[in-house]
């Protein structure tokens, strides 16, 4: 496996919550909003960023593709988005889940959550719940604001009304707490989105990025675009002692020496810093990186001949010269 992408996974992961953390700041810039009580509403807003982040945030810097994607659906001009699919799949073929595990500021704050120090739960057995994901993105986030309209043609954005624990995280809490008119307006709704948020909340604590695996939209279409993504995870099999510590060490239940690209995998190199022998790291580029697979096992198989080679070729030489060293002392002594 190439040194240089060995060298840079080895840091990437190192450094990911510093860069989780940059992710998350540079998603929401306008931090005084929190204080004032309103939303930036700059040409910021009509670009998408590539996280889940909500549009309502006050100090959100861009767009919400699943919010944007809705807005558009569910509106009575329009159907379909090509901007915002264009944008997700230009950044599923670059990045994949690599978006989640690196740019995703809310599941940087399920991160944060589960470091709470309290007993922990595998979710190993709950494998079919991540499918659940996928329900939602079909449903909730294309089918439904699509056909379910008013009198005027307009769709209602479900996931991000219904559903979505971000909007009220970063949108309806901060700003009823700056604004009263907004504080007096909460309703029934507030206390659905609320609840659910409580419930991902304390989820977090227990498992690890609950929301991602199970419910998230936007992860489940990244999930869909990881096995073609240009960012992927390679294992050198000339170096793997298949001792299972990578498996172990995966919270989102992947075993990278089998399924290097699977959905589930965030890329967030935990698999890379348990590996003992450094067969583990990320890959960028085009094709499946068995040529350089391939090229590295015959280098490293050459390497051992040429090693074993010199080993018995020195041994026979010491023991010739030894030989030869004794059979002249013969010699020597029989001609005195």
């Amino acid at each position: 496996m190439d040194k240089k992408f060995s060298g840079v996974s080895q840091l990437m992961s190192r450094f990911r919550g510093w860069i989780q953390a940059g992710a998350a700041l540079l998603t929401n810039l306008h931090l005084p909003n929190f204080i004032k009580g309103g939303l930036y509403q700059g040409k910021g807003k009509t670009v998408c960023v590539p996280g889940l982040n909500c549009y309502s945030c006050p100090a959100a810097s861009g767009a919400c593709p699943i919010g944007a994607f809705q807005a558009v659906a569910g509106s009575s001009r329009f159907r379909f988005s090509y901007y915002v699919t264009g944008f997700l799949i230009l950044l599923g073929v670059l990045l994949g889940r690599f978006i989640c595990g690196f740019l995703c500021p809310f599941g940087w704050f399920q991160e944060l959550l589960h470091k709470i120090p309290t007993k922990k739960l595998s979710t190993k057995k709950l494998k079919p719940l991540t499918y659940l994901k996928y329900v939602v993105l079909l449903v909730m986030v294309v089918l439904l604001p699509a056909l379910v309209v008013n009198d005027v043609g307009m769709g209602n954005p479900f996931f991000c009304k219904y559903l979505c624990p971000q909007g009220v995280l970063e949108g309806a809490i901060p700003l009823s707490i700056a604004n009263s008119g907004i504080r007096a307006a909460l309703g029934s709704l507030f206390t659905w989105k609320f609840t659910i948020l409580l419930v991902i909340l304390v989820l977090s604590v227990l498992f690890y990025r609950p929301f991602c695996k199970w419910l998230c939209p936007l992860g489940a279409f990244y999930a869909l675009m990881n096995r073609v993504s240009l960012f992927q995870m390679k294992v050198d099999k000339g170096k793997c002692v298949s001792c299972g510590k990578c498996a172990r060490a995966c919270k989102m239940d992947v075993d990278v020496t089998k399924t290097p690209n699977h959905g589930e995998c965030i890329r967030c190199g935990m698999c890379v810093r348990a590996c003992p022998t450094g067969a583990v790291c990320f890959r960028y580029g085009f094709g499946d990186g068995k040529k350089l697979q391939k090229k590295q096992i015959w280098r490293n198989q050459n390497e051992q001949k040429e090693m074993d080679y010199t080993g018995t070729d020195c041994t026979a030489g010491i023991f010739s010269y030894s030989l030869r060293r004794k059979e002249q002392r013969e010699c020597r002594s029989e001609q005195q």
